[in-house]
């Protein structure tokens, strides 16, 4: 090494401190290595302790006390929102449904029978029975509880054709409110002759996000109901639904907006004039059926939409759905299906038996017909008149949907007579016996069908699409069928 690099490396190991054994130190030079050097130790071993006591405190139970509070502000705040999001997650469920049941004294020893239907105690359903006077009632009767509705008396009400307690039921939502129950997501109002399936209408709900504002129901059957009122309304009877901060909202403002409109005619189309001064549309679900028809259902119910069903209504007013029954026998009888595929309840299957030239029409838990031909989908799935309008009117132009021709003569029909789940294979059986038809055709003396048919709680899960139907043998005096989910480039081609 020559005398100019010994010495550029003489510079270099003394600028960091490193220098040879051999080679003198200044005294200023040692003292600031010393200090670095105790300095980075003490970084160090705080490092080591502070990360060590996190590791401690997040083995440690969840408590706080008010002395960590503000040193830990950043790791609380974090599980605050975790836990927010946690319960945004949790889905609907019957628990945050409050139902609000409009009911008059003067019927109620009949209409109670309609909500034994449906109400189910066990399932710790809430709601309040509203009722303008007093009645007796029994402690274990399995209603829900029973509340007279507040003094209207002071509202106007000038509308000749009607009655004021529409008033007393416009305010049912406003006055549960007021009741300050805990742990509500939705108010649902309906009225005493309303039937509810009420898996179905969690369902429904459960697609909302129940902390915005939502009015949710559906329109008229008739034409000129719609349009006497309104298309946008959600008609009482069938039930409406209303988002928890909608109803606080409406209660807010409620009264003073009844008194506005005195010369409205009912308790529905009050409620939808406050709707429109808070500015929230209908939300409309097909599910949702005031039924303003007379007559037989059956046209309506073998071919509902493909949408869950939510409620029935007017039912004092319509032929008892299964035939040779009472009203309420076959209510009992339409409400067995829902114990084991609730979701599937009325859906519709259209398939053929091009064999012997049929068309097969399955309304699951109901009914099945089978017809002479083979008739396209889009027919089948239009509802046959079997009912008139609210106006006792058979004319198709009476219906804001399409109908077709009810012909008795063309068409076997069989009702459902009993159903029950296979635990093993998963599978419900369903039973429909033939009903006493005028046919000028005789079906190869089918007197039975039976459908099999798994239970599909998540249906109404996927986009809506009608189920596919198949015809899978035939014993004896038995047809045997099989409804299901569409298969692969599965469709019901005529």
């Amino acid at each position: 090494m020559n005398l100019v690099d010994r010495k550029h490396t003489e510079i270099f190991w003394e600028q960091i401190g490193n220098y040879p054994r051999t080679t003198s130190i200044p005294r200023m030079t040692t003292a600031m290595f010393k200090f670095m050097l105790y300095l980075i130790l003490f970084i160090s071993a705080t490092y080591i302790i502070y990360t060590l006591k996190l590791i401690k405190t997040s083995d440690s139970p969840c408590s706080i006390n008010r002395h960590s509070v503000v040193k830990n502000s950043g790791v609380i705040s974090a599980n605050i929102n975790v836990a927010s999001s946690i319960t945004k997650l949790e889905k609907t469920q019957l628990k945050h449904i409050v139902f609000g049941i409009a009911a008059s004294s003067e019927l109620w020893e009949t209409r109670k029978n309609y909500i034994k239907l449906w109400w189910n105690k066990k399932a710790k359903m809430r709601g309040i029975v509203w009722l303008d006077k007093p009645v007796k009632t029994q402690p274990n009767e399995g209603l829900p509880p029973v509340r007279i509705s507040g003094n209207t008396s002071h509202f106007s009400y000038k509308n000749k054709l009607g009655h004021r307690s529409a008033i007393r039921i416009s305010r049912i939502v406003s006055e549960t409110v007021r009741l300050k129950l805990g742990n509500v997501r939705w108010f649902v109002m309906g009225d005493d002759d309303t039937v509810f399936i009420t898996d179905n209408l969690v369902r429904v709900l459960s697609k909302y996000d129940h902390n915005r504002f939502y009015y949710i129901g559906s329109s008229s059957e008739s034409h000129i109901q719609n349009i006497n009122f309104r298309y946008g309304m959600a008609y009482g009877g069938g039930g409406i639904a209303i988002s928890y901060p909608l109803a606080v909202a409406l209660e807010k403002m409620q009264d003073r907006c009844i008194q506005r409109y005195p010369t409205l005619y009912g308790s529905d189309d009050r409620l939808q004039a406050c709707m429109a001064e808070l500015g929230v549309p209908l939300t409309k679900e097909l599910g949702f059926h005031q039924y303003d028809v007379y007559g037989n259902l059956f046209g309506l119910l073998s071919a509902h939409p493909v949408t869950p069903l939510v409620s029935l209504h007017h039912l004092d007013l319509v032929d008892p759905i299964f035939p040779e029954t009472t009203r309420i026998e076959a209510l009992k009888q339409f409400m067995l299906p829902t114990r084991v595929d609730s979701a599937g309840l009325l859906q519709q299957s259209i398939c053929y038996d091009k064999s012997r030239n049929w068309t097969i029409s399955v309304s699951w838990g109901f009914s099945v017909q089978v017809f002479k031909g083979i008739i396209s989908p889009r027919e089948v799935e239009k509802p046959s008149l079997t009912f008139l309008n609210w106006y006792r009117n058979a004319n198709h132009t009476g219906f804001p949907f399409n109908t077709r021709p009810f012909n008795d003569q063309n068409a076997f029909k069989f009702y459902m007579t009993k159903v029950q789940l296979n635990s093993m294979k998963n599978q419900t059986v369903s039973v429909y016996e033939q009903h006493l038809s005028v046919c000028r055709w005789n079906p190869a003396a089918v007197d039975t069908v039976v459908v099999y048919k798994k239970p599909d709680p998540q249906l109404w899960d996927r986009s809506p699409r009608r189920n596919c139907c198949r015809v899978l043998k035939w014993k004896k005096k038995r047809m045997v069928v099989d409804v299901g989910v569409c298969k692969e480039d599965e469709i019901s081609a005529v």
